[in-house]
């Protein structure tokens, strides 16, 4: 059986709105996981880095208030520190990210989840 897709969603964010509505309309009622309330655990946001083939900082958005109060923009911290802020302050990840048939898409803009469907 294969897994269900399932989109780390923010409903305020209107890109992940936009993905949201992108998979429903082509039939996918994917599982939503409202990451703010549910953060992945460091495992999870390793396995997403490594489906999407990037680097914490890459999945990071720099520019909230957050990442600059708590010093994230230090080339000196590593990649687990980084992925540790991230589950700590779920409000840090790039959404949304959709995860489909063993693939995942940063829907950024939201066309780009339709290459993994």
């Amino acid at each position: 059986m294969t897994e269900p897709t399932r989109i780390f969603h923010n409903p305020r964010c209107s890109k992940s709105r936009q993905t949201l509505e992108l998979l429903t309309e082509r039939g996918i009622e994917p599982e939503i996981i409202r990451y703010l309330e549910t953060p992945p655990t460091e495992q999870e946001l390793k396995d997403i880095l490594n489906a999407l083939d990037l680097r914490p900082r890459e999945l990071m958005r720099t520019k909230e208030k957050e990442y600059k109060e708590q010093g994230l923009n230090s080339p000196d911290l590593s990649d687990e520190q980084l992925i540790a802020a991230m589950v700590a302050t779920p409000k840090l990840i790039e959404r949304p990210i959709v995860i489909a048939n063993g693939k995942a898409a940063l829907g950024r803009p939201p066309e780009n989840v339709l290459s993994i469907l």
